[in-house]
């Protein structure tokens, strides 16, 4: 299915009003929308059924205002969204799972690292919490079972300069984006993931909101 009709947005956006004669440019033209499965390095990435995700929680071009510079990543946990802001008045938004009640992080970051199928290791109050989780103290292998998912994206706070912990990454729990479910990390579906690691790098400024 297409990513979003550029006909149905420019329809949507000419009710919206506009100063003087401003021209509202048309949105970028993006790939179509594919989460079926796909083979990526040594591992498959299972297909994700997307009519049973909300329609608000795919990936998709959405009308954008803030004073974010294009490039730089947005994320409004109370939508359960991550944006990451285009080029005149647009953002590519994707749908997020965030932090379980008392686990969720606001402020300001940057990436600083991406992994790919990256290694998991379950800090000591996570092991605490379920100590289920004390097999992987060492850390668990990336793969298609592993919570970091396909990609993951490390974050370092601006307050403090280093790593707290906090990650942008993929899952295999495709079912908990839109939710808080997570340790505090912000989870996307893995097809998503990829696509927003092909996007961002190291230095990419991450504001949560």
């Amino acid at each position: 299915m297409p990513l979003l009709s550029r006909r149905a947005l420019l329809a949507g956006l000419a009710t919206l009003p506009v100063a003087g004669c401003v021209m509202v440019a048309p949105p970028p033209e993006l790939p179509v929308l594919d989460y079926a499965t796909r083979a990526d390095g040594r591992f498959t990435v299972p297909a994700v059924p997307i009519e049973e995700v909300p329609e608000g929680l795919r990936r998709q071009v959405v009308p954008w205002e803030g004073d974010h510079a294009p490039g730089q990543i947005v994320i409004l946990p109370d939508q359960r969204a991550l944006h990451l802001v285009l080029e005149n008045g647009y953002a590519l938004r994707y749908g997020v799972s965030v932090g379980r009640e008392g686990l969720l992080w606001r402020g300001e970051a940057e990436i600083y690292r991406t992994a790919r199928w990256p290694t998991w290791t379950p800090t000591p109050s996570m092991i605490e919490r379920d100590p289920s989780l004390e097999q992987w103290a060492e850390g668990q292998p990336g793969g298609p079972r592993n919570p970091l998912g396909a990609r993951a994206l490390y974050l370092r706070t601006v307050a403090s300069g280093h790593d707290e912990g906090i990650r942008i990454h993929g899952t295999p729990s495709w079912r908990s984006i839109g939710r808080a479910a997570s340790s505090g990390c912000f989870r996307m579906i893995n097809h998503d993931v990829i696509d927003l690691a092909e996007r961002v790098g190291p230095g990419t400024r991450v504001s949560v909101l």
